[in-house]
């Protein structure tokens, strides 16, 4: 992650015996973290976290992510009372957080049990039969085994990457309006980077 702080300042010379005013020096915005796609990450070795990692998603990424701000947040643990999908709460078994505006949503979340290579094998299978969903042509690997869908939804194009890293299983998913001029995937590409990113923690 990149933290930068921006300093603006005037300075007074004193020239000559005359006051002159020195025009404020530096970047008037402050820089955003760079998008990194996911075929820049070795995800295949990458070890994750089977805990909270959503404090780790920088606010820019979130809002890249939607196309702009989010209006609604949430953050779950495990235990704890969660949307599962649509309208049904359940006890959560996972640590998740999502954001949403008006058009759009960006969700991520990692089992909290570990999950072996065979179980990993039967949930890429059994999410790639879903209704209305296909996989997406050359994806880039989101850990092994891992599968990339896309899925018609009423919200729109709902991109998901799911995958297991180590015995952690973590799955983000961006839903947006589809049209000619956003491309969902490669966003949603870099949104599960980020989420890479936030929940990975040092090998070894």
């Amino acid at each position: 992650m990149v933290g930068v702080l921006a300093v603006a300042g005037a300075a007074v010379a004193v020239l000559g015996g005359s006051d002159a005013e020195v025009e404020p020096t530096g970047p008037t915005t402050p820089p955003t973290v760079a998008a990194t796609p996911l075929a820049d990450l070795d995800t295949r070795t990458t070890a994750i976290a089977r805990a909270s990692f959503c404090d780790a998603l920088p606010p820019e990424v979130v809002e890249r992510a939607l196309g702009g701000p989010a209006t609604e947040t949430t953050s779950y643990d495990d235990g704890e009372p969660a949307r599962v999908t649509g309208r049904v709460r359940d006890v959560a078994h996972e640590f998740g957080c999502g954001w949403s505006s008006a058009t759009s949503s960006a969700r991520a979340w990692v089992f909290a049990p570990p999950v072996t290579r065979a179980s990993a094998t039967d949930l890429v299978s059994g999410a790639a039969r879903q209704r209305g969903c296909t996989r997406v042509d050359g994806a880039s690997p989101y850990g092994a085994p891992s599968v990339a869908l896309t899925c018609t939804t009423k919200r729109g194009e709902q991109v998901s990457f799911r995958g297991l890293f180590g015995d952690a299983w973590l799955t983000c998913e961006l839903t947006a309006p589809a049209s000619a001029s956003d491309d969902v995937v490669a966003r949603a590409d870099r949104w599960c980077a980020a989420v890479v990113n936030a929940a990975s923690t040092p090998a070894g």
